[in-house]
């Protein structure tokens, strides 16, 4: 009951944001990945190559968001929503017409930088800004335009494809964004949600307000990149390089499209799960487990070839997307504070970006000099283990951070875990 007042007092921030999601599902390499068999035919590029160019254009992408994020620290959302909103439809219309290789590269840069990154920078900026103590619940909600996007758009894509080809399909997506997606969420986001009596600090304090400069300091940072850069890699590089895997394992695309839909189920469910968890326990009390599905997504992908573990690695991935895609929103204003929120997370989003970029190069590379997919599958899943031991010691150091510097600042020491106040 709580759970629905919550959405119908907040309904059109929390639409915004979830529309905000759904479309950056035209920069996400899911989608992008989609028409790349068309792609490396039309421009005669290998798995590798087509690996690097598409590396290329994320790396560039993320070296431009630390500077392009900070501007959610100085306009309002619905300002930035004109700005960005319209690239990512211009981008999307190069996709369908481009006819050379550096239009493609310059196009595949404007995918990564302004749909991937900086259509979901705005909306868990807004977010993580906009809600405190029910901050976890309104991250599950506006994530989940991305759980929506990854069940609907493969599909749709397919059938699409069948009929208008490749290209068609990349006008039609520009068309989308242009003319329901730009009008929809600046309408929705024009007003910015103002505090309310229910959003004090009389329940969990998050931590001091933070720069960037110190942030950039701090080494909790660094090794909790570590583990919060693997979902976005491991899933990059499989969807990048999904119909290689495909060939490999001797399955069809239909079926692995069809497989989307399973793990948007387990996203969407473990994302409004751990909302509640977070708001219960604290972001940083959930760290620690998130990536443990993962890893043994990656373990039976690459030691399964039977058609159904695919459906078994796509619920496991589901499972840590879902948590993730509401533990890495709220995750940052509970360590580093609200007021530098913008600027911390485009550092954030950058490095990301950087660890999908680096996925699909990285294994095209491997792939092309022979080295077994399968074998790179389980390495991702050591990966997955050896990083969350070192989320449970950053994990345990940030709680005792924030009770330290709440003592020295006069504050009561509030365990995360006896937070039961939300907002209204």
């Amino acid at each position: 009951m709580q759970f629905l007042i919550f959405i119908k007092e907040n309904g059109r921030w929390l639409l915004g944001g979830f529309l905000l999601t759904l479309f950056s599902s035209f920069g996400q390499t899911f989608f992008i990945a989609l028409g790349s068999g068309g792609i490396r035919a039309e421009f005669a590029l290998s798995h590798g190559e087509f690996g690097a160019l598409y590396m290329g254009a994320t790396l560039a992408s993320a070296a431009s968001l630390p500077f392009v994020g900070r501007i959610v620290d100085h306009l309002s959302v619905s300002k930035t929503v004109l700005i960005v909103v319209p690239t990512l439809a211009a981008a999307a219309l190069s996709m369908a017409l481009a006819t050379h290789l550096a239009v493609l590269a310059l196009t595949l840069y404007l995918l990564r930088l302004f749909g991937q990154g900086m259509m979901t920078h705005i909306a868990l900026t807004a977010m993580g800004r906009w809600f405190s103590l029910q901050r976890g619940r309104a991250m599950s909600v506006v994530t989940i335009g991305h759980q929506v996007g990854e069940a609907s758009l493969p599909v749709a894509f397919v059938a699409l494809a069948a009929v208008a080809g490749w290209r068609g399909t990349w006008f039609i997506a520009a068309l989308l964004l242009a003319v329901l997606a730009l009008p929809s969420i600046w309408s929705l986001m024009r007003t910015e949600r103002s505090a309310r009596p229910g959003d004090g600090a009389g329940g969990r304090a998050d931590a001091r307000q933070w720069s960037r400069a110190e942030v950039l300091r701090d080494p909790l940072f660094y090794l909790a990149l570590v583990g919060i850069l693997a979902p976005g890699f491991i899933g990059t590089t499989i969807f990048f390089h999904q119909v290689y895997l495909v060939e490999l394992r001797g399955w069809s695309m239909e079926a692995f499209a069809a497989s989307f839909a399973v793990m948007s189920l387990m996203t969407l469910v473990f994302a409004l799960v751990s909302g509640h968890l977070i708001d219960r326990f604290s972001a940083v009390s959930l760290l620690p487990t998130y990536l443990v599905p993962l890893a043994l997504a990656c373990f039976v992908l690459s030691g399964l070839e039977a058609v159904w573990s695919v459906y078994v690695f796509m619920a496991l991935l589901g499972v840590s997307y879902g948590i993730s895609s509401t533990l890495l929103g709220a995750l940052w204003p509970e360590i580093y504070g609200v007021r530098h929120l913008g600027a911390i997370r485009s550092i954030v989003v950058a490095a990301l970006v950087f660890a999908t970029a680096l996925g699909p190069g990285v294994t095209g590379y491997l792939i092309d000099r022979g080295v077994s997919y399968p074998s790179q599958i389980a390495g991702m899943g050591a990966w997955c283990l050896a990083a969350s031991v070192l989320l449970l010691v950053v994990s345990r150091r940030v709680h005792a951070r924030n009770l330290n510097e709440h003592d020295a600042n006069g504050a009561p020491s509030i365990h995360p875990s006896t937070s039961e106040l939300h907002d209204s």
